[in-house]
């Protein structure tokens, strides 16, 4: 049976043989695998030759098995291996960026089952990909299935070798869906704080425990790579992923980043296979090497505009510290994380040795002197997505291909440097063609023996992440065991213990909380105008309650007349000013860059360099990119005004506001007219209605500095952390790193004897 009709038509029929002192074996009827047995012992003949060779002996150790397959591989092959697919679907869709197929028919149209693989996908595993990014999964029988589906054309092709499937993190809740509480993740795994607010707990054995259930889940799924954790240290506080990380400390940062790949990669007891690793195990992609925090102007480098990291306190070793000191420091036995993402981004003028102003993964000091070299990391490294594509001429696009510093170059030429800078993978690729070219260029300029070499030193490392988790072995799920795992209240209970535990009370204003007894609420509506989200898509205007009231019903009477209120709950986000760029600047003569504002009025940056410190030199392209002088409009600026208006409607009745933050937040603008703040990094309604009634005392500190206003925005460094002057509050509290109340005051404990610091 071909490899089109065992996807197209046949469920694929999963055999097991049961070793007694050994692993399970997991093989399809269809795929051509037989069965050896040797010394009393099985093992699954992927070759198909009826041989036993060293990479098919589960008894030998993983990189005797991944080396000795690497040397059997062809070029072809191992090019495959150093692809890492577009995002994918499960089920599909058709049309729109994905444009799924079934059997040459629009995926919907087609009468295909939700776990049947597209044409695309049959078509990529054909070329040798074995390592594909899953963007979003409908439940987890589906995911099991498709998984098996995948698995077992895969196994029919050469060597037999599985897929590697992964994800970007998907415990977490969007903190730009408005309050989209439980939607973060449509494969019903357990919820979790975002990463800004594990860190904001303070406590590393929470995200180690976030680590040890979300593998469990992501196997479940049939993913064996995590696209995380992201470890940059968030030193401008207008970064656009600051929501992301473990904040802006590298201590914190470092602590984190090693809990939390601990409890990815650890498998224990009988799932252990081998140092650590095992059927628990999922690989840890720690991104973003060698950080990318420092954007200049906080801007973001998904956009032209963002493409320069900048160093004004000359600070990048301290950015390394998560890395080299955490994720590369475990305590557990897989001892590193098993591979690396670099970031887009130039980091200016920190090439100490080529003096190489490119994107981070094209640079061979950063990828091979620094972290290879330098550091001893031989895991694998993978790009971030679309780096070898073209720049769009829109500079504020996520869409554009990000090969900054390279744009000159060639699809195959940015394919070459990146292979000769030390890189092994290229995310978001499904095309071999172009690596292959970049293979020929470079036995012309090094020999084939070297770039056979080259190659296989990659496929070693690529391989190992297959090997360890015993993919080889046994890649298939059983659907029914999946439902079971991923969501079990076991998991959910201890995601929302972590989601109240990241809760930050920032003011108590005369013990205002907690609310004690049914008492009458009033929550304003939330105007939103139309915009755009953060790919460029156009949103509608909006005017809605923010939350779901059924949800607060249970806690408290709802009214809409503020007059009969005991008090007022406003919920909001930070303030959102945009990517930093506007076409409409650049149209009426200007340079096209604007401020990001921290603030939810609009703010003209009078403070601002005179001189960008980084500009691109091209002729086409603008050198000052400064924005001094300029002004930019916050989209959400109605949140202010819902503040203040409940504040006048109330008649000096208590005001709260619920703030969902994905950056630090100039508070200065409303906190004076409030009675408590309480702030959260993504949680579901009921964690803060938890929190606001006394069953939970708040134990949150915040990861971040809270900025005092502007001016000290633009005067901090954009590499350094804890160098803003922060705000005070009319209580006298400082809201600075580390800072968080509980019910009898300002929170002082072993977490801020440990992190909080004395400022520079």
């Amino acid at each position: 049976m071909s490899n089109r009709e065992t996807a197209l038509h046949y469920e694929p029929s999963i055999q097991y043989h049961r070793n007694h002192k050994g692993p399970t074996l997991g093989y399809s009827a269809a795929s051509g695998v037989q069965i050896i047995e040797k010394d009393g012992l099985y093992f699954k003949n992927l070759s198909k030759d009826g041989v036993l060779k060293p990479y098919e002996d589960w008894r030998l150790p993983a990189e005797e098995r991944a080396k000795d397959l690497a040397s059997r591989l062809s070029i072809e092959e191992i090019a495959g291996l150093m692809l890492y697919s577009t995002h994918q679907l499960i089920p599909a869709r058709s049309g729109g960026w994905f444009g799924g197929t079934y059997n040459g028919k629009p995926y919907e149209a087609s009468g295909a089952k939700p776990w049947d693989l597209t044409d695309e996908q049959i078509a990529f595993l054909s070329t040798h990909l074995r390592h594909v990014l899953i963007m979003t999964v409908d439940n987890a029988e589906t995911a099991a299935r498709w998984n098996n589906r995948l698995q077992a054309v895969s196994e029919g092709i050469g060597f037999g070798i599985p897929v590697n499937n992964s994800s970007d993190p998907r415990h977490g809740f969007d903190a730009s869906s408005e309050f989209n509480a439980g939607a973060a993740s449509t494969s019903r795994v357990s919820f979790w704080p975002e990463t800004l607010g594990l860190a904001a707990t303070f406590d590393p054995e929470v995200t180690r425990q976030f680590g040890e259930i979300a593998s469990k889940e992501y196997r479940a799924l049939g993913m064996t790579t995590a696209l995380s954790p992201q470890i940059d240290i968030a030193t401008d506080p207008r970064w656009h992923r600051f929501n992301g990380t473990f904040g802006e400390d590298p201590k914190l940062s470092a602590d984190m980043a090693r809990a939390y790949v601990d409890g990815f990669q650890t498998s224990e007891g009988e799932s252990e296979l081998a140092e650590g690793w095992g059927l628990d195990s999922v690989n840890a992609m720690v991104k973003h090497w060698p950080g990318g925090g420092s954007g200049e102007g906080g801007r973001d480098a998904h956009f032209g505009c963002g493409k320069y990291a900048v160093y004004p306190g000359n600070n990048f070793e301290e950015h390394l510290i998560p890395f080299v000191e955490g994720a590369f420091q475990l305590e557990g036995k897989t001892g590193r994380a098993s591979a690396v993402m670099p970031y887009y981004t130039i980091s200016h003028n920190q090439d100490k040795k080529n003096g190489e102003n490119v994107g981070n993964a094209f640079n061979r000091y950063l990828i091979t002197d620094l972290l290879r070299e330098q550091y001893g990391y031989e895991g694998v490294v993978c790009t971030d997505w679309a780096i070898t594509g073209d720049e769009s001429d829109r500079k504020d696009t996520v869409l554009s291909g990000k090969s900054w510093g390279v744009e000159h170059l060639s699809v195959v030429e940015r394919h070459y440097k990146l292979i000769m800078a030390g890189v092994d993978q290229f995310g978001g690729n499904n095309d071999a063609g172009p690596v292959l070219e970049a293979y020929q260029m470079g036995v012309k300029e090094h020999g084939e023996p070297f770039m056979r070499a080259r190659f296989e030193k990659s496929a070693v490392r690529l391989l190992l992440n297959i090997f360890r988790p015993g993919l080889f072995e046994n890649p298939y799920l059983q659907p029914e065991e999946s439902k079971e795992v991923v969501g079990c209240g076991e998991f959910v209970n201890a995601g929302y213990e972590a989601q109240l535990k990241s809760i930050v009370l920032l003011k108590n204003k005369g013990q205002v909380l907690p609310i004690r007894g049914r008492k009458k609420v009033y929550i304003p509506k939330r105007y939103l105008p139309v915009g755009k989200n953060w790919v460029g898509m156009p949103t509608p205007e909006k005017l809605e309650y923010p939350i779901d009231l059924s949800i607060v019903a249970g806690y408290f009477d709802v009214t809409d007349t503020p007059e009969e209120a005991d008090f007022g709950l406003v919920f909001i986000e930070h303030p959102d000013s945009g990517v930093g760029f506007s076409h409409d600047d650049a149209d009426q003569g200007g340079n096209g860059y604007l401020p990001i504002s921290l603030q939810y009025r609009p703010y003209t940056a009078d403070l601002a360099r005179e001189r960008s410190i980084a500009g691109d030199p091209r002729e086409c392209d603008v050198l000052n990119r400064t924005y001094k002088g300029k002004t930019v409009t916050t989209r959400n600026s109605h949140d202010l005004d819902a503040i203040l208006e409940t504040k006048e409607r109330m008649k000096g009745k208590p005001v709260i506001v619920s703030m969902l933050q994905s950056n630090p937040t100039i508070v200065a603008e409303f906190e004076a007219e409030v009675d408590a703040i309480i702030t959260n990094f993504g949680v579901n309604l009921q964690a803060i209605m938890e929190v606001l009634t006394g069953s939970f005392e708040p134990s949150g500190l915040l990861p971040f500095q809270m900025p005092a206003n502007m001016k000290t925005v633009e005067e901090q460094y954009e590499d350094v952390p804890h160098d803003m002057d922060c705000y005070v509050d009319t209580e006298g509290h400082v809201y600075d790193f580390g800072f968080g109340l509980n019910w009898r005051g300002v929170i002082e404990d072993a977490r801020t004897a440990k992190y909080r610091k004395v400022r520079y």
